[in-house]
């Protein structure tokens, strides 16, 4: 067998106590979300206090309002996320449960859905506050990357969305039936890519630094520049992982083990990939429209 690495002793519960009769435990994947939405915070505030990056010197919201849109935020991310989830994923089954879909406990979150929930709830904020669209679009793409490093991290912690089975050296056997149902031989192990860090480094560390390079080039006084930026950026980045991620349980038959959703004589694409399509695309055309209307 090819030198693989074994996933390391790590708990999803960072602690747990029971109170009652009752066991409440804070895990690592609610402290990623809680953390990068702080930290996303402090970002868009310390954007808004400098007036000398925007156009006009003229912050797109004041810190009070930034707390308003933090607010809207949180509540798009959970709703769209769990939505996202249950119309792009796995909509028939909860058509026949449709009782599970608050259960956002048992797991099933879509970014993209995330995403969507944030555009709503960033427009609503910009309609109530007269705050400029693609400014306030410009803020939140720079305060988001760290929270999408610290959840991909947490999902490689979880043991969960890894990769597809791989013998490269840096290979991870995951533990779990799932994770090891691979085909192989009985005694054998299943090794696979750790697509996890793959997605944290490319959605969250180095688009992250892009972003700020680009900040720190008065990206800010062309609005459009930094959303269009990410929304491309992580769209690319997605659509490269999914090529080394093993694609959602549900899409995989015997006769399409590459688990896509969309195939037409041996080729095709992920679900993952077809929902990056529109992103690269609209990211593309905000950053060309910023060039044009700076």
């Amino acid at each position: 067998m090819h030198a693989v690495i074994p996933f390391p002793d790590l708990s999803p519960e960072i602690f747990s106590i029971s109170l009652f009769g009752l066991t409440f435990a804070l895990r690592w994947y609610a402290l990623a979300y809680i953390a990068g939405i702080l930290i996303g915070w402090r970002i868009a505030l310390a954007t808004v206090s400098r007036p000398h990056l925007w156009p006009t010197q003229t912050p797109p919201m004041t810190r009070d309002q930034v707390e308003d849109l933090l607010t809207a935020v949180i509540l798009g991310i959970i709703l769209g996320g769990r939505l996202g989830y249950v119309l792009f994923y796995q909509p028939g089954y909860y058509l026949q449960n449709p009782l599970e879909i608050p259960m956002i406990w048992t797991g099933g979150m879509s970014f993209h859905g995330g995403l969507l929930g944030v555009i709503v709830a960033a427009l609503w904020t910009c309609r109530k506050t007269n705050a400029p669209v693609l400014q306030t679009a410009d803020m939140l793409a720079l305060a988001t990357p760290i929270g999408l490093l610290l959840g991909r991290l947490a999902n490689f912690v979880n043991a969960e969305l890894w990769g597809r089975p791989t013998d490269v050296p840096w290979a991870v056997i995951f533990p779990g039936q799932s994770a090891q149902a691979c085909g192989q031989a009985v005694g054998e192990l299943c090794a696979r890519h750790p697509s996890q860090l793959y997605e944290a480094a490319l959605e969250g560390l180095i688009l992250f630094i892009v972003l700020v390079w680009l900040a720190s080039r008065s990206a800010f006084k062309a609005p459009g520049t930094l959303a269009g930026t990410f929304m491309a950026g992580y769209g690319l980045s997605r659509f490269i992982v999914e090529f080394f991620r093993q694609p959602d349980a549900q899409f995989v038959t015997e006769g399409n083990p590459l688990g896509l959703a969309l195939h037409i004589g041996g080729y095709g694409l992920t679900m993952g990939q077809i929902l990056t399509l529109p992103m690269i695309a609209f990211g593309l055309w905000l950053i060309q429209r910023a060039k044009r209307h700076p």
